[in-house]
């Protein structure tokens, strides 16, 4: 319902994922982002991966608003880390097409450098 009567209008389609409604609170209390005293669940994305794996979520108290272009990225970095298999991981702010880190010894303590560089493509 949400998705048809306010996100698909805010971003001008329909959201590419799967989206639950939760009308008896079973799955809020589950992942504990159910409040017994309201009878409402605290807003909550969980981007769950094709095995059941909780890859990433986020939880805000319904007076702040969501970024759904963040959560769009997100999935989108969660895939692509996903496809390499782990040779690839994305930066903060990373978009398709853009440059990834290939985690290993040499970039711990050097994830810096890369970012330097990758920000200076940005520009």
């Amino acid at each position: 319902m949400w998705n048809d009567h306010e996100l698909s209008k805010m971003i001008n389609r329909d959201i590419p994922f799967a989206m639950l409604s939760d009308q008896d609170g079973s799955i809020g209390k589950m992942y504990g982002i159910y409040d017994e005293d309201s009878g409402v669940e605290t807003r909550g994305r969980f981007i769950i991966d094709p095995d059941g794996i909780i890859q990433g979520f986020e939880v805000l108290t319904p007076p702040v608003g969501r970024n759904v272009q963040e959560s769009i990225r997100q999935i989108q970095a969660f895939q692509l880390v996903r496809a390499s298999g782990g040779t690839e991981a994305t930066p903060s702010g990373w978009r398709p097409g853009k440059q990834t880190l290939k985690p290993g010894p040499d970039l711990v303590g050097n994830v810096w450098k890369v970012w330097k560089v990758s920000e200076a493509f940005e520009e």
